[in-house]
């Protein structure tokens, strides 16, 4: 084929390296506890969602070899195998209310939200929700309402100015955000979806395992989860596994099995994944000592973050979250301070747009249990000096 047709692709790239936006495959030799091996050396890993240390434990585990391992087909064909049933059914237990299992947690976003609501509707999302929940109303096509972050008078005012004009209105924020471990106002949001007569959907993906007494997340946490009408959380972080799962009622659970297409049409997990999820559902909800260390561990971080001059999320629960953002603002001095952190031994990749917003360009300090404050407490040294570099 002509080159000439690869030419603009080519100089996209190019931009993107001149922007400092490039990125590149790092492979991971090895992981032992919250270290990762990378070429010769081990490096503390700082970028994990493994929060609780799940993901390297209970690899013996055996699902039943009479189903095999590739389910075969879509979940609504014949790939719904037993292991859906008990891990759905843990759910239902667990939340009190009906669950649905999907092949990811972008694949849960999107399906969820394109079945939920369509022309007619509208979205009220926060500004920084994940890319999932924004490609999901896209699908959609929705009229979608964002808001600034954690702006809930904002929100109030778009409500009051916007709902009646529509169908069907729908909620979306995350429980606890993913580059800013910071947590929103949970009451409020569920006053003002009750009040405008919305449904209010949760991402729960970085909160369950580490938030609540069973490790259900915010919700649970805040003794709200019977509140929300749409929970979604994952197995791909702190449970160790892969997958995801939506938490609602009878009602929108049979609703999604008939409408989310992410979910009709893809072949359903195989045994051993579903398997595991269960496992690491179970364990997790057993957790509690583990989630109390990464908890304390949070705190102390920041405690001594703030105390050499940098800015992180420090009230309420948000002072508790394993997500430590330290914003340095343009892509090259995220990208140094990476390398920085990289030659001392601590694995913490620079986290540049569109994972973020532009001018806002960070190093995510992401903790699991299975650390101790030894492993952190050098990282406190490598940002001395730097005050320069501020975060929200």
């Amino acid at each position: 084929m002509d080159k000439d047709v690869y030419a603009s692709f080519a100089r996209e790239l190019e931009d993107l390296d001149a922007k400092g936006l490039k990125r590149r495959l790092v492979l991971v030799e090895k992981r032992k506890g919250p270290w990762i091996r990378i070429g010769k050396r081990w490096y503390l890993n700082l970028a994990s969602n493994d929060y609780l240390g799940l993901a390297q434990k209970g690899l013996d585990l055996e699902a039943d070899d009479s189903l095999g391992l590739g389910a075969g087909a879509s979940r609504l064909l014949a790939g719904n195998h037993r292991w859906y049933k008990e891990l759905e059914d843990t759910l239902e237990d667990l939340y009190n209310r009906p669950a649905l299992v999907f092949g990811s947690g972008y694949l849960a976003n999107t399906g969820v939200v394109s079945a939920l609501v369509g022309k007619q509707d509208a979205v009220f999302a926060d500004k920084l929700v994940h890319a999932s929940l924004i490609d999901g109303i896209r699908l959609s096509r929705a009229t979608l309402y964002r808001f600034p972050h954690h702006d809930l008078d904002s929100l109030a005012w778009l409500l009051k100015k916007k709902r009646a004009l529509h169908r069907r209105a729908l909620i979306i924020t995350e429980s606890l955000f993913s580059m800013d471990g910071d947590i929103p106002d949970l009451p409020t949001l569920i006053a003002l979806k009750e009040e405008y007569k919305a449904l209010l959907l949760l991402d729960e993906a970085h909160a369950v395992g580490v938030f609540g007494p069973k490790g259900l997340g915010i919700a649970e946490e805040l003794g709200l989860k019977a509140k929300v009408d749409l929970l979604v959380g994952t197995f791909g972080k702190a449970l160790g596994s892969y997958g995801a799962f939506v938490i609602t009622n009878k009602i929108l659970q049979e609703y999604l099995l008939h409408r989310a297409r992410s979910f009709i049409f893809s072949t359903a997990l195989p045994t051993i994944v579903v398997a595991r999820s269960l496992w690491g559902l179970k364990r997790a909800v057993m957790a509690q000592k583990e989630r109390t260390h990464l908890r304390h561990l949070a705190t102390k971080l920041r405690k001594h973050l703030r105390t050499i001059g940098l800015k992180v999320p420090s009230k309420g629960l948000a002072s508790q979250s394993p997500i430590v953002p330290v914003i340095v603002g343009s892509n090259q001095a995220a990208l140094k301070l990476a390398r920085d952190l990289y030659q001392k031994g601590f694995f913490a990749p620079a986290i540049r747009p569109p994972t973020v917003p532009p001018h806002t360009a960070r190093i995510r300090l992401s903790l699991t249990s299975d650390m101790d404050w030894d492993n952190l407490a050098p990282v406190i040294e490598i940002f001395k000096g730097q005050l320069k570099y501020s975060s929200p």
